[in-house]
């Protein structure tokens, strides 16, 4: 599979599960991808929840896309990206309407961008089960 064929999927897929790590405990849950391509995995959340602050101490993180048959999971270090235009164009998105209630309520500061970098991904299938994974640079 390639890069492009992985950011697709991914894309057309945008639920995934995020592990991080509090202190030595791993954590995983549910997040909603807002968009993957060359430059690099975005998401957001918000500076009140728990995965903000284990990103901020230890930005090493793994994704895990179910999308259709094939599993994928990409590794890689999570960057706080603050970039106004990226905020707007989050807020603005058809996708997240359920943010303009934050800017409504003047709570939009919470919001916390971030950017997975230098990511490598292996895909998972049931015909794939038991070979080697090979690992492949996306960003």
């Amino acid at each position: 599979m390639t890069a492009n064929e992985i950011f697709d999927l991914i894309n057309k897929h945008p639920v995934f599960h995020l592990a991080t790590m509090d202190g030595d405990q791993p954590r995983v849950r549910g997040m909603l991808l807002f968009r993957a391509d060359e430059n690099g995995f975005v998401f957001h959340t918000a500076s009140t929840k728990d995965v903000f602050n284990q990103l901020m101490a230890n930005p090493k993180a793994e994704m895990c896309f179910a999308c259709g048959d094939v599993q994928i999971r990409v590794t890689g270090t999570f960057e706080l990206n603050e970039d106004p235009a990226l905020r707007e164009e989050i807020f603005n998105h058809p996708s997240r309407k359920f943010l303009q209630a934050w800017k409504d309520n003047g709570i939009d500061k919470l919001l916390k961008v971030f950017v997975m970098k230098n990511c490598t991904a292996v895909t998972w299938t049931m015909a794939t089960n038991f070979e080697p994974k090979q690992p492949i640079k996306l960003c």
